[in-house]
Formats: C-alpha cells, sequence, structure tokens
C-alpha cells in the first residue's frame, strides 16, 4: 500500500475512458488505462447530431478500474480520492427509477444550436458574456430545451438532468 493511500482519476472522454491510480504520497503514477480498445460509438442519425449511450461511459469506467487494479496489484479499499474529467456540455436524463431515457446529447451535438442562439438575443449580450461569462449556445440547457420541443412523452418522465461526468460520479 501506498503510504498515505492512493488518488484515482479518470477522464470520461466521448471516445475513450481512461484512468490513473497515483500514489498520494509521491505523485507517482502506480498505473494508467484506457478502453475500449476502439473508440466509443457516436450515434448521428442526422448531420449534426451527435448521440451515446451513458452506459458505455459506465462499462469503461468498471474495466479501467479493474485494469488498475490488475496492472497495479493495488487494493483500492486505499483510494482516499477521486476526481473526474468528462466531456463537456452532455445531456444525460434519467427517470425516478434512475434508468437513462434517451442516448446522451453529447457536446459536439449542433441540433440545438438555434435554441442556445435564440436565448442569448433574449438574454441579451450584456448578460451573457457578463454574468455567464459566455453565450448559451450549444450548451446543455439548449439540449434540454430541444428535448423539451421535440420529445415531450420523454421530457415528462425526466426527474433529474445531468452531465456526463455527473452520470458517472
Amino acid at each position: 500500500m501506498a503510504s498515505d493511500g492512493y488518488l484515482l482519476g479518470y477522464d470520461v472522454g466521448s471516445s475513450f475512458v481512461k484512468a490513473a491510480l497515483l500514489d498520494s504520497a509521491s505523485g507517482a503514477v502506480i498505473a494508467s488505462a484506457s478502453s475500449p480498445e476502439q473508440e466509443i460509438e457516436i450515434l448521428s442519425s442526422k448531420p449534426g447530431w451527435a448521440e451515446q449511450h451513458p452506459s458505455l461511459w459506465w462499462d469503461n469506467v468498471k474495466k479501467v478500474t479493474t485494469m488498475l487494479r490488475e496492472k497495479s496489484g493495488a487494493d483500492l479499499h486505499d483510494v482516499c480520492a477521486i476526481g473526474i474529467s468528462y466531456q463537456m456540455h452532455g445531456l444525460v436524463i434519467i427517470d425516478k427509477n434512475y434508468q437513462v431515457l434517451r442516448p446522451a446529447i453529447i457536446w459536439c451535438d449542433t441540433r440545438a444550436a438555434n435554441i442556445g442562439e435564440r436565448a442569448f438575443n433574449s438574454l441579451g449580450e450584456q448578460t451573457c458574456f457578463h454574468r455567464l461569462l459566455n453565450s448559451p449556445g450549444n450548451f446543455t440547457a439548449s439540449k434540454l430545451k430541444w428535448v423539451m420541443d421535440r420529445e415531450p412523452d420523454i421530457y415528462r418522465r425526466i426527474n433529474k438532468f445531468m452531465l456526463p461526468g455527473d452520470y458517472i460520479g
């Protein structure tokens, strides 16, 4: 065991899930892993659309965790902190039973860009740049509004919406 335990870091990307196990005292990398061997599939049924099944992220988090344990021989009960970085601006929606209601609309999906543009125009440049520090653009709220407008049956069943890293965490 490391003198003060281990640090475990995950990067949940749209192509791969990567992970590293570090000695918390020295910062030395004990082991690292990446999964899957080929990139995670991005579903694109229409131009500008990009979706992924959140279960694929979770499956690959479990795989890289097993790989780290096998490579390092470490007891993962000695992990004292976990960090997760992830693709931004994705939309994961779940029902009251914590079941995913539809594939996640991920960061590079542009179907809701016009919704973000309308929000920017409605809120105004001053509010967006001085209070929000950005334009709503193609962010998660715009994607949620798209689901509300285009998939009302799914929208009514939403209990929680979250970003990809929140789904994993």
